[in-house]
């Protein structure tokens, strides 16, 4: 078993908290980034709720 498929299962039925975790760790950086990089943040949060399941606050749910 891969370190991510571990960390998968361990947050599988926690996407709530685990959106709550991605949106802050994302904003985290951008205030100590002053926003420099907030695109490439934004795109990180939008790949990690893909590989994690978190949906998003600005996202619709997927079917």
């Amino acid at each position: 078993m891969s370190m991510m498929d571990k960390i998968k299962s361990m947050l599988k039925g926690h996407e709530s908290q685990t959106d709550k975790g991605i949106d802050k760790s994302g904003d985290m950086v951008d205030d100590k980034t002053q926003g420099k990089y907030k695109g490439q943040v934004d795109t990180a949060q939008d790949k990690m709720r893909d590989q994690f399941g978190g949906q998003g606050q600005d996202r619709p749910p997927q079917p």
